[in-house]
């Protein structure tokens, strides 16, 4: 009995926290198609900031909480699920057309991002522990205000094509599903670190691997089903504005903003697994000048699946 009450209390706060980022995210994007953004602008800010708000909330609470493998498994783990499943399963449902600025600029930002992360962590820069300082989230914050700044130039690009739900929806309403996702993100976010630690402790797992598997790929449940559904529709700029943007949100504000409330202590076995991200970055980047240019095609799709489902067999046998 006493697993059951965290374990339902994990699925409750998920359940927030997926149905908040929904709510959050409707309320957004009609916000934001009220005011005549692009999709793929919408992709890299509205949405990705709402579908990375889980991640936001899990690491505020484990910053306060003083649970650094926590902090660090839920945004690199949300990152590599973001990347190669949530790509994975978009891009066999649909070959992934990528715009030009996407290739050249967003894919390659994502990049910077985990290299800074990588830098900062192992201490290269200022030569000292490993931790991710105050100063660190500090610039990462200041490379985030770069990236914003680059963005709020591409929302001179031509209006959305679809405004029927900004139509349909007032601007009490819009408000609404704004304050409700953010509440229920707060609720959802809570319940699951709480219990997810508490789980870890009762069975001796690691909180580095539930970070990396349970949090994380909770957290990350909202993109993989705003991806899904952009996917359906034919929409490729939200597909993959959603997943690059919310990589880069994850890092270079999510990351730093937990420094801020708490230093981050940098566990060393987590470097694997930004290896792995910086690999799954490279090769999304290569990707769109193999087989059909500036698209990810099925066999690309399939292929960053099968090496996520690979290395998280790995974690597990090596947690064994």
């Amino acid at each position: 009995m006493s697993l059951l009450i965290p374990a339902g209390l994990i699925i409750l706060g998920f359940l927030a926290l997926i149905k908040g980022a929904d709510w959050m995210v409707t309320g957004s994007s009609a916000l934001a198609k009220k005011n005549n953004i692009s999709d793929l602008a919408i992709g890299l800010t509205i949405v990705a900031f709402g579908t990375s708000a889980p991640e936001l909330v899990v690491n505020t609470f484990a910053a306060i909480d003083q649970q650094p493998d926590i902090v660090l498994g839920n945004v690199i783990g949300s990152n590599n699920f973001n990347l190669f499943v949530i790509l994975g399963i978009v891009g066999l449902i649909a070959p992934i057309a990528v715009q030009h600025s996407t290739v050249w600029k967003e894919i390659p930002i994502s990049l910077f991002a985990v290299l800074c992360l990588y830098v900062f962590a192992n201490g290269f820069l200022f030569q000292g522990d490993k931790l991710i300082s105050r100063i660190d989230g500090m610039l990462m914050l200041l490379f985030f205000g770069m990236f914003l700044y680059y963005v709020a130039q591409q929302l001179k690009s031509e209006a959305p094509d679809d405004m029927e739900v900004a139509k349909n929806l007032s601007n009490q309403k819009i408000w609404t599903f704004i304050v409700i996702g953010l509440a229920g993100l707060i609720i959802g976010g809570k319940l699951v670190v709480d219990n997810a630690v508490d789980l870890a402790t009762q069975f001796g797992v690691s909180k580095k691997i539930i970070g990396l598997t349970i949090v994380a790929a909770g957290t990350s449940l909202p993109e993989l089903v705003t991806s899904v559904v952009a996917a359906l529709k034919k929409n490729s700029d939200i597909a993959i504005g959603n997943v690059i943007g919310s990589n880069i949100f994850n890092i270079l504000l999510i990351l730093p903003v937990s420094t801020l409330i708490s230093p981050i202590e940098f566990n060393t076995a987590f470097n694997t697994d930004i290896y792995l991200l910086i690999a799954g970055t490279i090769f999304l980047f290569v990707a769109m000048f193999t087989g059909k240019k500036k698209k990810l095609d099925r066999w690309e799709a399939g292929l960053l699946l099968l090496v996520f489902v690979g290395y998280t067999v790995y974690l597990i046998q090596k947690e064994i």
